[in-house]
C-alpha cells in the first residue's frame, strides 16, 4: 500500500509538496515565528555544512554571544550541546520551529541552521527569517530524490531566493555564477585566491593550519585547530558570515582560532597504539576524495580504509565512484555497511566494488567486524580511516535505528585487546 501511495503521490509531486507546505505554515504559526527574534545564519551546500555550522556556533560563543545551533550531528542551545540522533540534517517542520522557540526562551541571540536540499523542497524553512545565507560548495548528491543535478542545485537556490540581508558565496566553486545570479541580499565572497576574504599565505600540518587572510579591513592571521585544506574553506565561510554582524576582524580571528569544528569530521580517536585512527562523515565521492587525499598527505604508513554507502535507494550512482576513489588512495579496503536501511547490504557492497580494480578486498556487512578486522591489520605508522558515519550515534538497518558510534567500536577493540 505504501509503495502504491508513493507511486500515486511522488516525493516531489505537487500533492506531497503542498502537504509539506501546509504543515510548515501550521508549525510556524503554532510556535509564533520564533526566528523573528533571532539573528539567523543558514548554511547549505553539498559538503562542509556541518563543520561550518559548528565553527560559526563556536566562534560566536567565543565572541560572548548566546547561540543556538542545529546540524547533522549536534544541537546547541546556549551552554547545552547534545547529539543529533534523528538522522536528519534539517529537522522536520514542527521540530525545527520548536527548537527555535527553545532558543528564544533560553535567551539566544543567534541561531545557526544547517539546511539540506530536502528541507528547502519540503518547505521546512517556511517562516524562518534568514539574515545570512551561506553556500559551501556544490557537487552531485541526492540525485534520486531531486531527479537531476540542476533540480538539486535549484533546491539549494531556494534558500538564496528567500529574503535575507547577506549571501556568503564560494567564488572557487563551479556553482558560484548560479548562486551569484540570484539577486537577493548583499553578496560577500570568499575563496583561496579571490573574493572579499581570500588567502595570502598558508601553512598546514597534522595539527591544523595558519593562514594570512586578505579582507577589506586589512590582513588578518587565523590559526585553525583542525587540519585539512577543505577546513580552510569552511573557516573562510564562517569568518565571512560573522563579519556581516559588525564584529572586529581581530576578535573574529581570535575566537575562530579556538574553535574545534564538528565531532566526527576528521576526528582522531584516542587509542593506545602506534598507528592513527580517524573517523569522518565523508559520504560521497567528492568528500571522500578530499578526505583520503588529506590522509595520504598526513600518514607516514599505509591507509586502511573502512567504508560503505548509504542504502534506502539513495544516490546509487555514487557507489562505484566511491570505490574507485578508495582504490586510488587506500592500501587496504574494507567494504561494509553504512546505513543500509531496507536495501540488501551485500548488493550495496557489490555496487561499490564495481569501481575497484584490485582483487583483494575485504567484504563484510557487519561494520563492527570490518572495523575490528582493519584495526587488527594495522601496523606502526599506518592510518585506519573509517568513513561514512563520522560522529553519528545510530545505524539504520531495516526500519530500526540502533545505537552505534564508530569511535566507541574502535575503543571497544582495544579494551578487549588489553583484557
Amino acid at each position: 500500500m505504501l509503495k502504491l501511495l508513493r507511486q500515486l503521490f511522488p516525493d516531489t509531486g505537487i500533492v506531497r509538496l503542498t502537504y509539506h507546505k501546509m504543515w510548515a505554515c501550521m508549525a510556524a504559526i503554532v510556535y509564533l515565528f520564533p526566528a523573528r527574534k533571532l539573528k539567523v545564519i543558514a548554511v547549505t551546500g553539498t559538503n562542509g555544512k556541518t563543520t561550518t555550522v559548528n565553527l560559526l556556533a563556536q566562534t560566536l560563543t567565543g565572541l560572548g554571544k548566546r547561540v543556538g545551533m542545529t546540524s547533522t550531528v549536534n544541537f546547541q542551545i546556549g551552554d547545552k550541546v547534545w547529539s543529533n540522533r534523528t538522522k536528519k540534517t534539517t529537522q522536520g517542520r514542527f521540530d525545527l520551529q520548536k527548537l527555535l522557540r527553545r532558543m528564544v526562551k533560553a535567551g539566544c541571540e543567534y541561531a545557526i541552521i544547517e539546511v539540506s536540499s530536502h528541507a528547502m523542497t519540503q518547505s521546512r524553512m517556511f517562516g524562518v527569517k534568514v539574515d545570512v545565507a551561506v553556500m559551501t560548495n556544490m557537487s552531485d548528491d541526492h540525485i534520486e530524490y531531486h531527479g537531476s543535478f540542476e533540480k538539486y542545485r535549484a533546491a539549494k537556490g531556494k534558500l538564496f531566493k528567500k529574503f535575507h540581508k547577506y549571501s556568503v558565496l564560494n567564488m572557487d566553486d563551479p556553482g558560484f555564477d548560479y548562486f551569484n545570479s540570484i539577486n537577493r541580499g548583499k553578496k560577500v565572497t570568499y575563496g583561496i585566491k579571490k573574493g572579499d576574504f581570500h588567502l595570502l599565505q598558508v601553512s598546514s600540518g597534522p595539527a591544523g593550519s595558519e593562514f594570512l587572510m586578505h579582507t577589506n579591513e586589512g590582513d588578518v592571521t587565523v590559526s585553525l585547530a583542525i587540519p585539512g585544506f577543505v577546513n580552510i574553506y569552511n573557516a573562510l565561510a564562517a569568518f565571512a558570515a560573522i563579519s556581516t554582524f559588525g564584529f572586529k576582524y581581530e576578535d573574529i580571528a581570535k575566537a575562530l582560532s579556538n574553535a574545534k569544528g564538528a565531532p566526527g569530521r576528521f576526528e582522531r580517536v584516542e587509542i593506545a597504539a602506534d598507528f592513527d585512527v580517524v573517523v569522518d562523515y565523508a559520504h560521497d565521492q567528492v568528500s571522500l576524495e578530499k578526505l583520503l587525499t588529506m590522509c595520504r598527505e598526513l600518514s607516514e604508513g599505509r591507509i586502511l580504509h573502512v567504508f560503505g554507502a548509504t542504502g534506502g535507494g539513495r544516490d546509487k550512482q555514487k557507489r562505484p565512484k566511491m570505490g574507485t576513489i578508495s582504490d586510488k588512495y587506500a592500501d587496504m579496503i574494507f567494504l561494509t555497511n553504512d546505513d543500509p536501511y531496507n536495501e540488501d547490504p551485500h548488493e550495496i557492497i557489490e555496487m561499490i566494488a564495481e569501481g575497484i580494480s584490485r582483487d583483494q578486498i575485504y567484504k563484510n556487512p557487519d561494520r563492527r567486524v570490518a572495523i575490528h578486522t582493519a584495526l587488527s591489520q594495522a601496523q606502526p605508522g599506518d592510518m585506519v580511516v573509517i568513513s561514512g558515519k563520522g560522529g553519528e550515534e545510530v545505524i539504520v538497518i531495516g526500519d530500526e535505528k540502533l545505537p552505534w558510534d564508530d569511535r566507541q567500536i574502535v575503543q571497544e577493540f582495544f579494551k578487549h585487546m588489553n583484557q
